[in-house]
């Protein structure tokens, strides 16, 4: 049950943080061009008509692993995966538990943001942005932060709340990204692009504070110990991958501004840059299953 439960919470996260970030650079940075219809392949919808299919397919991502987790969690809390299916104890997580009163919050802002994707003649694109941002809020109290009381437990919740929008910010933009890189979007691609690489920095920037924050407080020192297993290793293999994807916007970077045809050479990148962050968010889902003390 313990895979299961670290599989569905990578799967709800990742698509979580995309949603938030797709729906945010959307509305903000690349409407414009994903808004542009395909003038070298006539009939071919507007990549804007692309995005909403991704972002339905994210969303119902997003239903089915939440769905998947309330069973899997309530079910560890009766000692027993099968008991998570009993209604009884579905109902007695979901009204008598701090994590069932956040989740019912959860599921159904999941539910306002699929009618959302589906009525969208009745639903904006900066609409859906608030709901996809109010999705997100919902998971900041779900996890280590939630053991703090009072005033602690409040600003690591807004720390974690930060941190999480900032890392769907980055991957969210990086799919925008690939997505117009793969539709072979020419035009005011390049000043864009160099625009989103210089906002990437400082989202890394806060990501790294905050992430510094919440080990400071959980473990009570710069860097958990033991340094080199358990949550301490699974936190030094996170920051890994982080580091990898910032010489990778590095790399980016240096492509846009060198002469020459590098859109094949940019689309790879970022792709592969995607797949670490992906791969971020899965360490951080076996983070959230392990004890920031050995004691704990």
């Amino acid at each position: 049950m313990q895979n299961a439960l670290i599989l569905c919470r990578f799967v709800h996260f990742a698509a979580v943080l995309l949603l938030f970030g797709t729906c945010l650079f959307r509305t903000w940075l690349f409407r414009s061009l994903l808004s542009t219809p395909d003038a070298e392949t006539p009939g071919t919808p507007a990549l804007d008509t692309r995005l909403l299919w991704i972002l339905r397919g994210l969303n119902a991502l997003a239903l089915i692993s939440g769905l998947l987790l309330l069973v899997l969690i309530a079910g560890s809390m009766a000692n027993n995966w099968q008991d998570g299916l009993d209604p009884s104890t579905l109902t007695l997580v979901l009204g008598d538990t701090f994590f069932g009163r956040v989740w019912s919050g959860h599921l159904l802002l999941n539910l306002l943001l699929t009618i959302s994707l589906v009525l969208t003649r009745y639903f904006s694109p900066p609409l859906r942005l608030v709901l996809a941002a109010l999705f997100l809020a919902t998971l900041a109290p779900i996890g280590h932060g939630a053991m703090f009381d009072g005033s602690l437990g409040d600003m690591m919740m807004v720390n974690q709340l930060i941190h999480l929008c900032c890392v769907g910010a980055w991957l969210g933009g990086l799919l925008l990204l690939w997505l117009l890189l793969s539709s072979g979007a020419q035009g005011n691609l390049k000043p864009v692009l160099l625009r989103f690489s210089g906002i990437g920095y400082g989202l890394v920037a806060v990501i790294i504070a905050t992430g510094l924050i919440n080990v400071r407080v959980m473990s009570g020192a710069v860097w958990p110990e033991p340094a080199f297993s358990g949550f301490g290793l699974i936190l030094l293999i996170k920051v890994g991958l982080v580091l990898c994807m910032l010489l990778l916007a590095l790399f980016n970077r240096l492509q846009l501004n060198s002469q020459g045809n590098t859109l094949g050479i940019l689309r790879t990148s970022v792709a592969i840059e995607c797949l670490f962050g992906l791969a971020a968010v899965a360490a951080v889902s076996l983070l959230g299953t392990l004890p920031p003390l050995p004691n704990a």
